[in-house]
């Protein structure tokens, strides 16, 4: 089974942007763009496939913050050992994010070139911090 990534971002460019990326690395992606359906999409999202490898949670949202997103993540007993990245134009961030418990960070735009590895290291629970 290819692992699986959640995704969540209120830009819907960028949500296409790294979804195409995934899927070039052979990642299927589930997203989600208002962090307010977080419990209701997971819901569905694990009806659908046995497990989440990855999710990338933007720190920007309306009406919301990432930060936020990442803790209800790490409440919840199917992301355990899940790891959760920061995913941000807001790479000021970064010490925060590492701070708050995020596992990695990457600053938007991603590269490209680098991504792969990026991820690969990521996938393997190696942490990752590119502002």
């Amino acid at each position: 089974m290819a692992a699986h990534a959640l995704v969540i971002d209120d830009n819907l460019l960028n949500l296409e942007v790294l979804c195409m990326m995934l899927a070039h690395e052979g990642l299927s992606s589930t997203t989600l763009t208002r962090p307010q359906q977080l419990g209701e999409t997971l819901a569905q999202l694990f009806e659908q496939v046995a497990r989440v490898d990855v999710a990338f949670v933007d720190l920007e949202f309306p009406n919301g913050d990432g930060f936020k997103v990442m803790r209800e993540l790490k409440a919840d007993p199917r992301f355990v050992s899940v790891p959760i990245v920061a995913y941000t134009v807001h790479t000021s961030e970064i010490d925060m994010a590492r701070q708050s418990g995020f596992d990695s960070f990457l600053g938007k735009p991603l590269d490209s070139r680098h991504f792969p590895e990026q991820l690969r290291l990521i996938l393997a629970h190696q942490p990752v911090w590119v502002g």
